[in-house]
Protein backbone atom coordinates (compact mmCIF):
# COMPACT_ATOMS: atom_id res chain seq x y z
CA UNK A 1 0.00 0.00 0.00
CA UNK A 2 2.73 2.42 0.99
CA UNK A 3 4.75 1.66 -2.12
CA UNK A 4 1.75 2.01 -4.48
CA UNK A 5 0.80 5.34 -2.91
CA UNK A 6 4.37 6.58 -3.30
CA UNK A 7 4.34 5.59 -6.97
CA UNK A 8 0.94 7.21 -7.49
CA UNK A 9 2.08 10.50 -5.97
CA UNK A 10 5.30 10.43 -7.94
CA UNK A 11 3.43 9.68 -11.17
CA UNK A 12 1.00 12.51 -10.55
CA UNK A 13 3.80 14.97 -9.95
CA UNK A 14 5.65 13.72 -13.01
CA UNK A 15 2.48 14.16 -15.03
CA UNK A 16 2.13 17.77 -13.99
CA UNK A 17 5.66 18.54 -15.00
CA UNK A 18 5.13 16.83 -18.36
CA UNK A 19 1.95 18.72 -19.17
CA UNK A 20 3.45 22.05 -18.23
CA UNK A 21 6.48 21.73 -20.40
CA UNK A 22 5.15 19.81 -23.46
CA UNK A 23 7.63 17.20 -22.38
CA UNK A 24 8.44 13.78 -23.72
CA UNK A 25 5.11 11.91 -23.94
CA UNK A 26 6.83 8.53 -23.71
CA UNK A 27 7.90 9.43 -20.15
CA UNK A 28 4.35 8.83 -18.91
CA UNK A 29 4.76 5.10 -19.56
CA UNK A 30 8.15 4.82 -17.84
CA UNK A 31 8.59 3.68 -14.23
CA UNK A 32 8.77 6.37 -11.56
CA UNK A 33 11.76 6.28 -9.23
CA UNK A 34 11.65 8.29 -6.03
CA UNK A 35 14.31 8.71 -3.37
CA UNK A 36 14.14 10.74 -0.17
CA UNK A 37 15.64 10.63 3.30
CA UNK A 38 12.17 10.23 4.84
CA UNK A 39 8.58 9.69 3.70
CA UNK A 40 5.51 10.23 5.87
CA UNK A 41 2.00 9.20 4.81
CA UNK A 42 -1.15 10.47 6.54
CA UNK A 43 -3.98 8.32 5.14
CA UNK A 44 -6.69 10.13 7.14
CA UNK A 45 -5.79 13.56 5.76
CA UNK A 46 -4.44 12.19 2.43
CA UNK A 47 -1.11 13.98 2.75
CA UNK A 48 2.28 12.50 1.73
CA UNK A 49 5.53 14.29 2.56
CA UNK A 50 8.93 13.39 1.09
CA UNK A 51 11.86 15.11 2.80
CA UNK A 52 15.60 15.32 2.41
CA UNK A 53 17.35 15.21 -0.94
CA UNK A 54 14.19 14.24 -2.81
CA UNK A 55 14.99 12.90 -6.26
CA UNK A 56 12.16 11.93 -8.57
CA UNK A 57 12.81 10.54 -12.03
CA UNK A 58 10.61 9.14 -14.76
CA UNK A 59 12.05 8.58 -18.22
CA UNK A 60 13.83 11.77 -19.22
CA UNK A 61 12.30 13.80 -16.36
CA UNK A 62 14.37 14.51 -13.26
CA UNK A 63 13.20 16.60 -10.26
CA UNK A 64 15.31 17.52 -7.24
CA UNK A 65 13.87 19.18 -4.12
CA UNK A 66 14.40 19.38 -0.39
CA UNK A 67 10.75 18.62 0.33
CA UNK A 68 7.71 17.48 -1.69
CA UNK A 69 4.18 17.44 -0.23
CA UNK A 70 1.24 15.83 -2.05
CA UNK A 71 -2.38 16.31 -0.96
CA UNK A 72 -5.14 14.14 -2.39
CA UNK A 73 -8.92 14.16 -2.31
CA UNK A 74 -11.33 11.29 -2.92
CA UNK A 75 -11.19 12.26 -6.62
CA UNK A 76 -7.40 12.07 -6.79
CA UNK A 77 -4.66 14.68 -6.84
CA UNK A 78 -5.45 17.95 -5.09
CA UNK A 79 -2.20 19.86 -4.63
CA UNK A 80 1.56 19.29 -4.94
CA UNK A 81 4.17 21.55 -3.41
CA UNK A 82 7.96 21.16 -3.79
CA UNK A 83 10.48 23.37 -2.01
CA UNK A 84 14.23 23.56 -2.22
CA UNK A 85 17.25 25.70 -2.74
CA UNK A 86 16.22 25.62 -5.52
CA UNK A 87 13.74 23.03 -6.74
CA UNK A 88 15.09 21.94 -10.11
CA UNK A 89 13.59 19.91 -12.90
CA UNK A 90 14.78 18.86 -16.32
CA UNK A 91 12.92 16.98 -19.06
CA UNK A 92 13.29 16.23 -22.76
CA UNK A 93 10.83 18.01 -25.05
CA UNK A 94 8.44 15.81 -27.00
CA UNK A 95 9.63 15.08 -30.54
CA UNK A 96 12.78 17.19 -30.24
CA UNK A 97 16.34 16.65 -29.14
CA UNK A 98 15.94 19.50 -26.69
CA UNK A 99 15.47 19.78 -22.91
CA UNK A 100 13.51 22.21 -20.75
CA UNK A 101 14.85 23.10 -17.33
CA UNK A 102 13.12 24.94 -14.50
CA UNK A 103 14.30 26.33 -11.18
CA UNK A 104 12.47 28.06 -8.31
CA UNK A 105 12.41 28.24 -4.53
CA UNK A 106 8.99 26.59 -4.61
CA UNK A 107 6.85 24.84 -7.23
CA UNK A 108 3.11 24.46 -6.54
CA UNK A 109 0.56 22.58 -8.60
CA UNK A 110 -3.23 22.65 -8.18
CA UNK A 111 -4.74 19.53 -9.74
CA UNK A 112 -8.29 20.91 -9.80
CA UNK A 113 -7.34 23.93 -11.93
CA UNK A 114 -4.17 22.53 -13.62
CA UNK A 115 -2.37 25.64 -12.40
CA UNK A 116 1.43 25.44 -12.02
CA UNK A 117 3.35 28.11 -10.09
CA UNK A 118 7.13 28.55 -9.93
CA UNK A 119 7.68 30.93 -7.02
CA UNK A 120 10.85 32.71 -5.92
CA UNK A 121 13.75 33.23 -8.30
CA UNK A 122 11.82 31.38 -10.97
CA UNK A 123 13.51 30.45 -14.23
CA UNK A 124 12.61 28.38 -17.28
CA UNK A 125 15.27 27.54 -19.88
CA UNK A 126 14.78 25.80 -23.22
CA UNK A 127 17.68 25.67 -25.63
CA UNK A 128 19.12 29.17 -25.63
CA UNK A 129 15.84 30.79 -24.60
CA UNK A 130 15.40 31.80 -20.97
CA UNK A 131 12.63 33.33 -18.88
CA UNK A 132 13.19 34.74 -15.37
CA UNK A 133 11.00 36.41 -12.78
CA UNK A 134 9.85 36.34 -9.19
CA UNK A 135 6.97 34.06 -10.24
CA UNK A 136 6.11 32.10 -13.37
CA UNK A 137 2.51 30.85 -13.69
CA UNK A 138 1.24 28.35 -16.22
CA UNK A 139 -2.22 26.92 -16.71
CA UNK A 140 -2.25 23.60 -18.57
CA UNK A 141 -5.95 23.98 -19.48
CA UNK A 142 -5.60 27.37 -21.14
CA UNK A 143 -1.84 27.10 -22.03
CA UNK A 144 -1.46 30.61 -20.63
CA UNK A 145 1.85 31.79 -19.13
CA UNK A 146 2.38 34.80 -16.88
CA UNK A 147 5.69 36.02 -15.47
CA UNK A 148 5.82 38.55 -12.64
CA UNK A 149 8.87 40.50 -11.42
CA UNK A 150 9.62 41.52 -7.84
CA UNK A 151 6.91 43.91 -6.59
CA UNK A 152 8.32 47.46 -6.47
CA UNK A 153 11.57 46.41 -8.16
CA UNK A 154 13.91 49.35 -8.61
CA UNK A 155 16.81 47.39 -10.04
CA UNK A 156 17.01 45.41 -13.27
CA UNK A 157 17.51 42.17 -11.33
CA UNK A 158 13.95 42.42 -9.93
CA UNK A 159 12.29 42.82 -13.31
CA UNK A 160 11.09 40.07 -15.64
CA UNK A 161 13.82 39.02 -18.06
CA UNK A 162 13.53 37.03 -21.26
CA UNK A 163 16.23 35.90 -23.65
CA UNK A 164 14.91 34.70 -26.99
CA UNK A 165 17.53 33.46 -29.43
CA UNK A 166 16.92 33.76 -33.18
CA UNK A 167 15.84 30.49 -34.75
CA UNK A 168 17.93 29.10 -37.60
CA UNK A 169 16.59 30.16 -40.97
CA UNK A 170 15.62 27.55 -43.46
CA UNK A 171 16.44 27.95 -47.12
CA UNK A 172 13.41 28.88 -49.25
CA UNK A 173 11.96 25.89 -51.09
CA UNK A 174 11.75 26.05 -54.91
CA UNK A 175 8.18 26.21 -56.23
CA UNK A 176 6.62 22.88 -57.09
CA UNK A 177 6.66 21.97 -60.79
CA UNK A 178 3.26 21.40 -62.41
Amino acid sequence: MKRSRTRLCAALFAGLMASAAHAEKADRDKPVNLEADTVTLDDIHKVSVYQGNVVLSQGTMLLRADRVQVTQTADGLDKVSATGRPVAFRQKMDGRDEYIEGFADRIDYDGATSQLELIGQAMLRRGGDELRGAQISYNANTEFYKVVGQPGAKTPSGRVRAVIRPKPRTAPQPPAKP
